[in-house]
């Protein structure tokens, strides 16, 4: 990590704007997904011809996230189903800034991924009137579930890189996520990712310099989801077909041997 902190710094720098100007540009977006042990940054060079972003002079930031589900586990069983109207609320707090969102994801046409959000005044670990009216209306009043309670929350370390989006004129996003920790918001029990990094790209049609170059050195993409993945390894006694992979090669030991550390 410090060799990518030091390179980090060493890099000129995108402002929010900026950044979400290029990301509105994609009118096709593709997201991938890799998992990679935190050793892999120090010699892989992912930040060569990149910006990186920078807020209030940080290059790296805290998020913090409370996935909301139904008592039955609509939201995780529609994902670990694939069924066509799944669907993930959060809430996300910036905690750099303490600026909290709550954020609806869904599948749109051809199963692109759709995100609305708005402000959110409340504890990040409920759903004030106006969070459950939005969902609402982001979901649809036929599929708004009509009870949704805290049920994980996720902490992790971000930085975020504008990069050659594979064409002249094409950029695109890459997002490194390090020090993720699941916790069960019932229980209070703790889940620790460990040496891994969760690297996503958003691209257009074609793959960034960044999925480029992970391809030359052997990496391919996986499926993960930060809520899917840790409730599998929270609670093994579900459905977790869509993650047994990456939970198989990469996630489910350095989880068990973390929650005993």
């Amino acid at each position: 990590m410090t060799a990518l902190k030091d390179r980090l710094a060493t890099l000129p720098t995108v402002d929010l704007d900026e950044l979400e100007a290029a990301g509105a540009a994609l009118q096709t977006r593709v997201d991938r997904k890799y998992v990679l042990p935190t050793a892999a940054l120090d010699t892989l060079p992912l930040t060569v011809g990149a910006r990186v972003l920078e807020i209030a002079g940080r290059r790296t930031s805290e998020y913090e996230s409370v996935y909301f589900d139904t008592p039955d586990l609509v939201s995780y069983l529609g994902a670990a189903h694939r069924r066509r109207g799944r669907f993930k609320v959060r809430t996300r707090t910036y905690a750099d800034s303490g600026d909290c969102f709550v954020e609806v994801k869904t599948r749109g046409a051809r199963g692109a991924t759709v995100k609305t959000r708005q402000a959110h005044d409340g504890d990040a670990a409920e759903l004030t009137s106006a969070a459950h009216e939005f969902t609402v209306e982001a979901l649809g009043a036929h599929r708004a579930p009509a009870a949704l309670q805290p049920t994980l929350a996720t902490r992790y370390q971000r930085s975020t890189l504008l990069v050659d989006g594979g064409r002249p004129g094409l950029v695109a996003r890459t997002t490194i996520d390090t020090d993720l920790v699941w916790v069960d918001m019932a229980t209070g029990e703790q889940r620790a990712m460990g040496p891994l990094v969760v690297i996503e790209t958003k691209t257009g049609a074609t793959p960034s310099a960044t999925d480029r170059l992970l391809w030359r050195h052997g990496h391919r993409p996986v499926r993960i989801s930060k809520y899917g993945t840790g409730m599998a390894v929270l609670h093994p006694d579900l459905p977790l077909t869509p993650w047994r992979r990456v939970l198989d090669r990469h996630v489910q030991p350095t989880a068990r041997l973390s929650a005993y550390a």
